[in-house]
């Protein structure tokens, strides 16, 4: 859903900006309340992933794709301030080095890919895991699928709303939002899939980094017939710094094989608001990237690279930004926890 250069007037692209900014701005003060030396590199990670699925275009009708947005991924994992981060460096990076994503359009990007499917995605996480309180793992796992798939269709909506204040071509709003919600709710359906999957894996291995699975499993105290009590279920105590590298490293490994070898398997039909930008006939709207010849350009086919190359060099870029910026958020008073 990568909107491009020319869908929007100035007016609303400054506006978009300026909501992404101030956005941005809230979440870089709130990630300090998410992030140590423990969980920093985590996000690092979670945005490198999220990058390298979004390269892994899906069919969902026919001549259309769609792929992962990750804002719901982003927030179950390590948080909805930290999700938020996480998205931007993505969309700064695919905007900038691989034209994907208009440079005057990357505040409505950051806003409906970013802080609408975090907020969105988490608020339907917490409502879900808190009536399935009590069901563990499988709760957790039913409201990744829930927030996801609906933070999917949600961003779609916000889209044709900034459309309608502001859109480029005079295309009726009701058509572009039933297209567009139409399309993208089959989206969302893989989108929850890959969520829910993501995450119901890393909480059977590391469940401690799932941030939204944090004190939803309440232990069990036993009484004895002395008056002594057991505690049964406890959750385990946080694993120390060193114990976090081989879940790291499994991770990045994985993610340089999605970016560097399935992604020569993704679809190649339009995705979603492109295809509804062909039908509904404002797909003209669009203007040329000014970064559009750069090497890395579409994902390497400008300058002749292979896509996995491409998306290799994009999974680095994007672990070291995020990471970066991650451990420049922390809270300082868990620094070495």
């Amino acid at each position: 859903m990568h909107v491009p250069d020319g869908f929007f007037n100035a007016a609303t692209s400054v506006s978009a900006g300026a909501v992404a900014a101030a956005g941005v701005a809230v979440c870089l003060r709130g990630a300090r309340r998410e992030l140590d030396d423990r969980t920093a590199p985590m996000a690092g990670l979670v945005a490198a992933f999220i990058f390298a699925v979004q390269m892994l275009n899906f069919p969902v009708a026919a001549g259309t794709s769609g792929h992962l947005l990750g804002g719901a991924l982003a927030a179950i994992l390590v948080g909805p301030y930290t999700g938020v981060l996480c998205m931007a460096v993505v969309l700064l990076v695919q905007a900038v080095f691989f034209a994907d994503g208009g440079l005057t359009a990357l505040g409505v990007n950051i806003t409906i890919m970013g802080i609408v499917t975090v907020l969105v995605g988490w608020g339907v996480f917490r409502l879900v895991t808190g009536l399935s309180r009590g069901r563990g793992r499988g709760g957790v796992t039913l409201g990744a699928f829930l927030g996801a798939l609906i933070s999917v269709p949600a961003s779609a909506l916000v889209f044709s709303l900034l459309f309608w204040i502001g859109g480029t071509a005079p295309i009726e709003v009701s058509a572009v939002a039933a297209a567009m919600g139409g399309v993208h709710v089959l989206i969302g359906i893989g989108e929850a899939l890959i969520t829910a999957t993501t995450v119901a894996a890393v909480l059977a291995v590391r469940p401690d980094l799932v941030y939204g699975a944090r004190g939803l499993a309440k232990p069990l105290v036993l009484k004895g017939a002395e008056g002594t009590t057991t505690t049964v279920g406890e959750e385990a105590p946080a694993a120390r710094p060193g114990a976090l590298r081989p879940f790291l490293l499994g991770g990045i490994g994985l993610t340089l094989v999605l970016a560097g070898v399935v992604s020569f398997f993704a679809a190649s039909d339009p995705d979603g608001l492109e295809a509804v930008a062909e039908n509904k006939g404002f797909s003209g709207q669009a203007v040329d990237h000014a970064f559009g010849s750069w090497a890395l350009a579409d994902y390497g086919e400008v300058g002749g690279i292979p896509v996995g190359v491409a998306g290799i060099v994009g999974v680095g870029l994007v672990l070291l930004i995020a990471g970066g910026v991650a451990f420049a958020a922390r809270s300082r008073t868990n620094v070495g926890v």
